[in-house]
């Protein structure tokens, strides 16, 4: 044959051989991301595929594997598995197709972590984490861990899982985007129930968080935490755009191991545009001689955040606190409106429905609230709080409010540069002392308050409550029915409310504590709930 002719040949052959084996190696990789499901069963065993049939027996098969786009992980519900599960960048899906890790069977798998993390998600992308039940050996018997710990991770959702017996937090993010944590049960954990935080103070290091339909319960505190607070039930820190909503935080704080600063319900720090809405927060502690054991807080460096439509009842310390500490970031643009706080801030110092301070003393660093439409009222306490000698703010406006205490109206320094308009205050056994004024007219003329363009808008009368008694719910799905603050229909207070709007340009929204539009009747009521 021609050597010309065999030339040809050969690179005929050449290139036939290369794109069959390219085509076997497109088929080999096409199997190799085809979606996979992993089981795990007790009565497996780790040398199995990891199939229905063959199931693996523990998370050490799992864990030196790669998981891919759409691969599920099943755990045999009913069943208690020991160890960690450890995820990284390279344990990743798509948002079509994420990884998943769940229960399979009747009800929920148990990971008992004993002293360690339960799962970890380093660098991880679009995974799904559900239905399981999640242990460690607890806050004071060995763990020193979370139980889901997630950390430069994006696109990562947590659901329907109970976790319990960590000393730091049942599930904290760290350093993260588009998170989700729903349907949580976190309980008898040490530092948080649930946390988000970061390590790049003050850098806002987690965007677009949601925590929804979550109990925080029984999270007592930290036990090596000798320096700063524990304790808390919903924490967020260090984030911009953050939801937390249809949330529970109850019995939290209660055994933090030291005296000061201590642990809320709900709250959130260094954040940017977070809300909080539709909560119940309530009988919260913090330990003996501490501070806070709040029901709701916007803390140092939380910028244009709001929070609305909540309850707050029989926490240890304020119903919702509004403070600044020194070190933080500016405070300011922030928003609290139709919430109701019953009966909180009797047992710390200082203790009131609604307390603000200012650690910076710097009024340029605490400024610009809006506090309109709430509900105060305290037949044990004090309504009004503010923590003395460390003072300053501006712009600071209450608006609207209802404002029901026992005696006293007010505890701790005196209000200087706040505004007060619109508001109904009532002293439930002198009908009304502020500042040492026992008569409500007296004050205004000696302070100025409650005195707009040369007309008295604020008003000293019984709102006449339809059922002021302790709220008995802890569902959130139940305040659109908790009626027992609305006003009475003969109540003379009704339609007195100032228009925000006209006065102030302030756009108070579309609706009340109840979820009903507002205005309802000839005009805007004080107070959270509006009335035909």
């Amino acid at each position: 044959m021609h050597s010309r002719n065999k030339i040809f040949l050969v690179t005929i052959l050449s290139l036939v051989f290369f794109a069959v084996a390219s085509a076997m190696n497109l088929l080999c990789a096409q199997s190799h991301k085809k979606n996979k499901k992993f089981y795990i069963s007790t009565s497996g065993k780790d040398k199995n595929p990891g199939t229905i049939e063959k199931p693996w027996q523990s998370f050490q098969p799992l864990n030196q594997l790669q998981l891919n786009p759409g691969d599920i992980v099943y755990l045999q519900s009913g069943k208690i598995f020991r160890g960690s599960i450890e995820l990284d960048m390279m344990d990743s899906g798509t948002k079509k197709k994420p990884v998943i890790i769940c229960s399979y069977g009747n009800g929920k798998a148990t990971l008992d972590a004993g002293n360690s993390d339960a799962i970890r998600l380093n660098g991880s992308r679009h995974v799904i984490i559900k239905d399981l039940v999640i242990k460690g050996n607890g806050r004071k018997n060995g763990n020193t861990g979370r139980g889901i710990f997630i950390f430069n991770a994006n696109n990562i959702e947590v659901d329907g899982i109970d976790v319990s017996g960590f000393q730091k937090s049942g599930v904290e993010i760290e350093n993260c985007s588009d998170a989700r944590v729903t349907n949580v049960y976190a309980h008898n954990n040490g530092y948080a129930g649930i946390a988000v935080t970061g390590d790049h103070y003050p850098q806002l290091s987690n965007h677009r968080i949601y925590i929804g339909h979550c109990k925080a319960e029984n999270n007592p505190g930290d036990p090596t935490e000798l320096k700063n607070h524990s304790g808390n039930g919903i924490v967020v820190g260090l984030t911009s755009n953050a939801l937390v909503e249809y949330c529970v935080a109850t019995n939290n704080g209660w055994d933090m191991p030291r005296k000061g600063n201590g642990p809320v319900g709900i709250w959130a720090w260094e954040c940017d545009s977070a809300i909080i809405q539709k909560c119940i927060s309530f009988r919260n502690r913090t330990s003996p001689g501490s501070m806070d054991g709040g029901g709701f807080d916007l803390d140092g460096g939380v910028t244009n955040s709001i929070v609305q439509y909540n309850l707050s009842y029989e926490n240890d310390g304020y119903g919702f606190g509004i403070f600044q500490f020194s070190g933080a970031t500016n405070w300011h643009h922030n928003t609290f409106r139709y919430n109701i706080s019953f009966n909180d801030g009797n047992t710390t110092a200082h203790g009131a429905s609604v307390l603000w301070w200012n650690g910076s003393k710097d009024s340029s660093q605490f400024h610009d609230c809006l506090f309109y439409n709430n509900i105060l009222y305290n037949s044990k306490g004090y309504a009004l709080g503010v923590i003395p000698d460390q003072y300053e703010n501006s712009q600071f406006f209450f608006l609207n409010n209802i404002i029901v205490a026992k005696d006293e109206m007010m505890t701790g320094g005196k209000i200087t540069t706040e505004a007060f308009y619109g508001n109904d205050w009532w002293s439930i056994e002198s009908q009304f002392k502020m500042n040492g004024a026992t008569n409500f007219a007296r004050w205004i003329k000696s302070t100025g308050r409650e005195n707009l363009y040369g007309k008295i808008v604020g008003m000293n009368i019984n709102p006449e409550f339809l059922s002021p008694v302790a709220p008995a719910i802890d569902d959130p799905a139940q305040l659109q029915r908790f009626i027992n603050f609305q006003l009475s229909p003969h109540a003379s207070i009704r339609n007195k409310a100032l228009d925000l709007n006209k006065i102030f340009h302030i756009n108070p929204g579309k609706f009340d504590f109840l979820g009903d539009p507002i205005p309802k009747g000839a005009g805007y009521d004080p107070g959270a709930v509006e009335m035909e």
